[in-house]
């Protein structure tokens, strides 16, 4: 692995001319795609790949049923703004399928990680002709997968896994020596607005990380509602990422003056940098309050709502 670049010395504009050179050397005359989340590693990915490849770069968003309300379109919208055409790909039916009574969340990552580049993202690369896919593959990805916290979906040659052999595709991976702090700057270098380099970080797995137990197309629109009520509350507070995480047991609440069996809601909400080590930010009981009365309200089934006050670590952002 290349030597970690500190943000505090990352020269953006020469990063992005290194690896605009690198990725044109790669690539060659050949196109190549990439995958599009909205996530600022993501983006900064493609707006690096648009800028060394220009038209022979294909921008996908994969709309796997796991993303938040909206955003295959609004992404999809953003980058059109910026000169980059963006294709949605539905792919639902497909994680869901995958996910289908998965509990255990190693084995739904590593469902997703093989629907995405086995199935669906192995299916456009062998009808478009691309010999290579690029990723925003960042160094914490790889020193959390490396040292066993968790496998993040995006990391392979580190475990000993060609894709080429795996998936019949190179994966470059320009941002591997960055860390969230590096990757914020080059993306603000690159010329993206201020909401997308500076959104808070979107995992991979998408909500599919903060659903304890079966990733289901109901459990996973439970938590998309929770995710739009924080988004209201939380939008304009200067963390650097919070999330609904949705619990496996019912849990016994009331309603009406009666016993309602319903869903457990984990608010987070972080201070951090670079998220290898990250503290709950402080929030004021009484916005915490109104966070509560209105997932209790708004969400189907919810009647418990917990703000998690451990450090990372032990914690780690994620749930899953």
């Amino acid at each position: 692995m290349r030597k970690e670049i500190a943000a505090a010395k990352l020269d953006a504009e020469d990063f992005i001319a290194k690896q605009v050179a690198a990725i044109r050397a790669a690539v060659g005359n050949d196109t190549a795609i990439n995958a599009l989340s909205g996530g600022v590693d993501s983006s900064t990915v493609t707006m690096l790949a648009h800028r060394a490849l220009g038209a022979r770069l294909r921008s996908v968003f994969i709309d796997n049923g796991l993303m938040r309300a909206g955003e295959p379109e609004q992404v999809a919208r953003a980058f059109k703004a910026l000169g980059v055409t963006v294709e949605i790909v539905d792919a639902r039916k497909e994680f869901f399928a995958a996910l289908a009574g998965i509990t255990d969340p190693e084995a739904k990552r590593e469902a997703i990680t093989q629907t995405f580049y086995k199935g669906v993202f192995g299916r456009i690369v062998r009808e478009s002709g691309a010999k290579c896919l690029l990723q925003g593959t960042i160094l914490t990805d790889i020193d959390e997968t490396v040292a066993g916290i968790k496998r993040q979906h995006n990391v392979f040659e580190q475990l000993g896994i060609d894709p080429q052999a795996a998936f019949g595709y190179r994966i470059l991976e320009p941002l591997v020596q960055l860390r969230k702090d590096g990757v914020r700057a080059v993306g603000k270098a690159l010329g993206l607005p201020c909401e997308l380099f500076a959104r808070p970080p979107f995992p991979g797995p998408a909500l599919a990380a903060r659903v304890i137990g079966e990733a289901s197309p109901a459990r996973i629109e439970t938590v998309r509602q929770a995710t739009a009520v924080l988004d209201r509350f939380l939008a304009d507070v200067p963390a650097f990422q919070y999330m609904a995480i949705l619990h496996a047991d019912r849990v016994t609440g009331m309603r009406a003056g009666k016993r309602d069996f319903g869903l457990q809601i984990e608010v987070r909400c972080w201070d951090s940098v670079d998220a290898r080590e990250a503290k709950p930010t402080r929030l004021p009981f009484d916005l915490l309050e109104n966070i509560a009365a209105a997932l209790t309200a708004e969400v189907p089934g919810v009647v418990s709502v917990t703000y998690n006050i451990a450090t990372k670590p032990p914690s780690t952002i994620e749930a899953v």
